[in-house]
């Protein structure tokens, strides 16, 4: 491979945070970002399912990992972890904004949704986020150096069908996902607008559906959706992305939501 390539790409001594980095698209962000040379910072709320990925990354990469428990609904929580983060290397040039998904155990449709799970969603993925960027992005602006990619989803851009859910007895996506997600596409543009002068790199991917636990019938029913025909495959699809947004191949791309989902959204 021609040097030029090599040195787009290459993050040796730098030093990346991934929170929900523990598992699933998380722990592939991780491992794309060890591949490339980055020492990592990896976060869970659970601290010893972020100690076993971490020593699993160790065995498997040349680089030094860093394991740490997460409450990203807490915001002292945030505060404390993310300056031990900093503390570690004394720097984060890359923070993947990962950690989210569902919360709590009522139905997903709306009307018979407990409010505090709806809330408890909302600080999960949306002000959670907010936060993280909060205390990375001052770091990075003092720095006046570093890249942020807020992990949205293709529920923030589009309206669901839940007839597939239905005919394959699922709860279906709940409408608060969408709203938080659809925040953090928002959050993620002011503040490209806010640090992007400052030399501070802000952008968001979307994921569409990757196959993970998946019924037969719900896997052809969403990959008849998608322009490819199937759905994302967690360890492959995910990485690419991660890894043009983390490295200098992306230096003149700020505040852009990159959709990887296999064309779910222009097919729908």
């Amino acid at each position: 491979m021609h040097h030029e390539i090599e040195d787009m790409f290459n993050l040796q001594g730098r030093v990346a945070l991934v929170t929900g980095g523990a598992r699933d698209l998380g722990y592939d962000a991780a491992c794309v970002l060890a591949a490339a040379g980055a020492d990592l910072v990896i976060t869970s709320r659970d601290l010893a399912s972020a100690e076993s990925t971490a020593e699993e990354l160790r065995k498997t990469y040349p680089v030094e990992v860093l394991a740490l428990a997460l409450d990203q609904t807490e915001s002292g929580s945030v505060v404390q972890t993310m300056d031990r983060a900093i503390e570690w290397k004394g720097r984060i040039d890359v923070l993947v904004n990962n950690a989210g998904g569902g919360f709590g155990e009522s139905p997903g449709y709306l009307f018979d949704r407990d409010p505090a799970d709806i809330d408890g969603l909302i600080r999960l993925n949306l002000t959670g986020t907010l936060w993280c960027c909060r205390e990375i992005g001052r770091h990075m602006e003092e720095r006046r150096s570093g890249k942020i990619i807020n992990i949205a989803s293709i529920a923030g851009l589009l309206g669901r069908d839940r007839k597939m859910y239905d005919r394959n007895d699922m709860s279906g996506q709940p409408i608060d996902y969408a709203g938080a997600k659809a925040g953090v596409l928002g959050i993620t543009m002011d503040l490209a607008c806010l640090l992007g002068p400052k030399g501070v790199y802000v952008n968001a991917i979307s994921p569409g559906g990757f196959e993970r636990n998946l019924s037969d019938g719900f896997v052809k029913d969403y990959s008849e959706r998608t322009a490819l025909g199937r759905m994302g495959k967690d360890g492959v699809d995910l990485k690419g992305a991660i890894l043009f947004l983390a490295s200098s191949a992306s230096d003149y791309v700020v505040g852009q939501n990159l959709a990887v989902d296999g064309g779910f959204e222009i097919w729908h």
